[in-house]
């Protein structure tokens, strides 16, 4: 990897390029996962799923010799919970409500159906083996075809069609635009369904202390707090009663933010049972039974002028939401962001659009890096290019022509987004520079005709919505709003610090950049600094890890923490050393005033243990602060990536020669954290450019639920990358920090699309569809060179 930062270094605090100290206990093999979890008595967890996709259960039979509590039913546990039910406001919304067990009906292969309990997991898996389910099957809605058609089978059968919600908007006159336009194009385009596939699959366990009252659950989520208190309102009881939590986590992605009937289930039964239970899932019950993700189809339609000026889009999205709406997210989530996102970066004021959310008989859909926004970019990208090959343009310079310029920010976007600052028109220069534009232009037609191989150059521009507020919520039609973030800060008789957060880390290295917000206010090593996170009990409420908010919204609530303790601080100061507060100043773990200085270790015992030396101080050495930020439409990252790539005319392979990205999240905390997580994205958007595709049978059966065939990038696909970095301050935010955690994940599909679409441009193929596999590339190549023969044959 090459980057071109070349800010300053510093020791630490904001900006400096601090290890993750998580590195410590995981590359030592010191982790705690939910495996990894101890606890006397406790036995395993297998489920019974279905392996049907659409189906009337006529019967459960329960092995005659199955031991009291071994075995649990929908019927039995139907008198414990409730069923998961996401709503939203949106006009039309159609609930369906996801049971914890299916009872009367399964609609997806893996849809748990029984739970089975013994002393290890292979046992669980033996009795379950042996609990028999009857199932008629039913026709399958699988696509999207399926699923509109007339006489379409029903998912839910009080529906009268398999649409969950349709969401329209028409801004400007997009009529006009069309008359106007010197060129209009249409495209379709297709990004097809994938697996989250983190490295530790979910896991629950869950254990009812009478003594204390208390249920205790373990879960790899996302959103511990989240879970808290649906378990208790599901399970009928307070949410005192209930402790979550979220231990260490091998990633997540998304897929881990949902409430699933698994976490459910468990809480339930554990509340009847007096040992504690666990179930692990494996990466069978990951690929078929965990959300999954993508799955769009885009109609494109843009009209531009002869200069290049883009004047109008017009977009129908279709997003398959699969058989359930998970909470709290709902099915609508995708198809709701890519609507807001199709104008992307650019100055387009005519926009008109209409999303339908199908249901199918496929695993539920839910988060997964980037929500929504890989797919819009991938489809008003394309589009981009292929107005630009009409105009006779490059389609970089199309993109510097159409962007929302640095002195028209703050700008609000034709659906109503609030892009804050930034430079995208230099992110476009800078990304052009890294990869050597013009000499793969010049290699590019310098290749042979004759040649069985072509090169492509190809760009993806996106802006990332990161750290939503309360309205961004409202606006999509989540039923609740997500906002604020909240943080509490203790300093012990030592001088140490203590960070409580009720975000959860799985990977971000939040532990350290959050231990940097504390450092720049106090000026101490992260090191002094103890990050709690993932414990209900021991954190102040929470909506979660998502949406790339952790850093503006925790950081920014930590940073209130801090700077509230940070003023006792001074005020205990001013009284022991005799001094003005405004005179003094936190230095290298002290105060410092104009004639003297006190450490932090001794300002702290001194006041902890001798109050009365402290006369007119409130007690304790803590401050807890709430953040929620002014404007709530997000804060806008955005980069701008570029690829460059060989295509195989013989056998569609495509591979990647050059990439480049040029990132922009405002201010850095941490630079070595940013840029592993603009990697980490990077591959994961490979991944769905040329790679990851979950496919289904006519009949609703997954075709790919092992890594023998589902495709996952590895060091050979990934090139090394060039990052270059923008730093222009969010005006709304601490610091003018933005999120970064997607935005690597968001281009990769665009720009290599492009790129193939390049290389294939005298061809006439394009690449529309992804994942852009060997056999996809070489059909569009076929079936473009089958298209154009009659063609040469009647010039000729």
């Amino acid at each position: 990897m090459t980057t071109g930062d070349s800010t300053p270094a510093r020791r630490y605090g904001i900006g400096a390029r601090t290890p993750r100290r998580e590195d410590a206990r995981h590359l030592a093999g010191r982790g705690s996962f939910v495996s990894d979890v101890k606890l006397s008595g406790l036995r395993e967890v297998a489920f019974v799923r279905s392996v049907v996709a659409h189906g009337r259960i006529t019967a459960v039979s329960v092995p005659d010799d199955a031991e009291p509590g071994s075995v649990w039913t929908a019927a039995d546990l139907a008198q414990l919970a409730e069923p998961l039910t996401a709503t939203s406001t949106l006009a039309g919304f159609r609930a369906a409500p996801l049971p914890n067990l299916a009872a009367d009906k399964v609609r997806y292969v893996g849809e748990p159906i029984a739970v089975a309990i013994a002393g290890t997991r292979a046992e669980a898996e033996d009795l379950a083996a042996r609990i028999t389910v009857d199932i008629t099957p039913l026709p399958a809605v699988v696509g999207f075809s399926d699923a509109l058609a007339h006489n379409a089978p029903k998912v839910h059968n009080d529906w009268p069609d398999n649409i969950f919600a349709t969401t329209s908007g028409d801004v400007g006159d997009v009529d006009a635009a069309a008359r106007e336009a010197a060129v209009s194009v249409t495209r379709e385009y297709t990004m097809n369904r994938q697996a989250v596939v983190p490295l530790e699959g979910r896991g629950v366990i869950a254990h009812y202390d009478r003594s204390a009252d208390r249920l205790s659950v373990w879960s790899s989520t996302q959103t511990p707090h989240m879970i808290r208190e649906m378990i208790a309102i599901l399970l009928g009881i307070e949410a005192r009663r209930v402790r979550v939590i979220a231990p260490d986590m091998g990633g997540a992605f998304g897929s881990k933010c949902s409430l699933y009937p698994e976490e459910v289930a468990l809480a339930a039964i554990a509340m009847k049972l007096d040992h504690p239970i666990r179930w692990v899932e494996d990466r069978w019950e990951g690929m078929v039974a965990s959300t999954q993700a993508r799955d769009h189809h885009y109609l494109v339609t843009a009209h531009a002028a002869a200069d290049g000026t883009l004047l109008g889009v017009e977009a129908d999205i279709l997003v398959n939401g699969g058989a359930y709406s998970v909470y709290p997210w709902t099915a609508t989530m995708d198809a709701t962001m890519a609507a807001a996102m199709i104008p992307g970066p650019y100055r387009v004021r005519n926009y008109r659009f209409r999303t339908r959310s199908v249901a199918a008989n496929k695993a539920p859909s839910g988060p997964y890096r980037g929500v929504g926004r890989p797919g819009a970019c991938f489809a008003i990208e394309r589009t981009i290019d292929e107005l630009a090959h009409e105009l006779g343009l490059e389609p970089y310079e199309m993109r510097l022509k159409n962007m929302v310029r640095p002195d028209e920010m703050p700008y609000t976007s034709v659906a109503g987004k609030v892009y804050d600052s930034g430079d995208y028109p230099e992110a476009v220069r800078q990304a052009a520079v890294l990869i050597g534009h013009d000499t793969w232009r010049k290699r590019q037609r310098g290749v042979p005709t004759d040649s069985r191989h072509r090169i492509g150059i190809g760009y993806g521009s996106c802006t990332e919505q990161t750290a939503h507020g309360c309205v961004e919520w409202a606006t999509r039609g989540l039923a609740i709003t997500i906002g604020t973030e909240g943080a509490r800060l203790e300093m012990d008789a030592t001088g140490g610090f203590t960070l409580s957060v009720g975000i959860k880390s799985h990977g971000q290295g939040s532990e350290t950049t959050l231990a940097q917000v504390v450092s720049e206010v106090f000026d101490v090593e992260p090191e002094h600094v103890t990050v709690i996170h993932g414990d209900t009990a021991l954190t102040p409420r929470s909506e979660g890890t998502f949406a790339s908010r952790s850093m503006v919204m925790a950081g920014g609530a930590s940073y209130g923490a801090a700077r509230q303790l940070a003023q006792k601080v001074k005020r205990i100061a001013s009284v022991l050393l005799d001094e003005p507060v405004e005179d003094l100043r936190l230095r290298d773990h002290a105060v410092v005033g104009r004639a003297g200085s006190l450490g932090y270790r001794e300002l702290a015992k001194e006041f902890l243990f001798t109050p009365d030396h402290v006369p007119g101080i409130e007690g304790g050495l803590e401050a807890t602060y709430y953040y929620r930020p002014a404007v709530e439409t997000g804060a806008f990252s955005y980069a701008t990536h570029a690829a460059v790539v060989d295509v195989d005319l013989d056998t569609g392979g495509v591979t990647l020669l050059d990439y480049a990205v040029v990132e922009d999240c405002g201010t850095v905390v941490n630079p070595l954290i940013v840029e592993g997580q603009i990697v980490g994205g990077v591959a994961q958007g490979i991944g769905s450019a040329l790679l990851e595709e979950l496919v289904y049978g006519d009949d609703g059966q997954p075709k790919s639920s092992s890594f023998l065939d589902y495709l996952l990038p590895g060091t050979t696909e990934i090139p090394e990358l060039k990052i270059g970095h923008l730093r222009t301050a969010s005006p709304n935010t601490v610091f003018g920090m933005k999120g970064t955690g997607e935005s690597g994940a968001i281009m990769p599909p665009a720009a290599i699309g492009n790129a193939v679409t390049d290389a294939l441009r005298e061809f006439g193929a394009q690449a529309n569809e992804t994942p852009m596999t060997p056999q996809r590339v070489w059909t569009a190549l076929r079936d473009a060179q089958d298209a154009m023969a009659p063609i040469a044959e009647t010039v000729s």
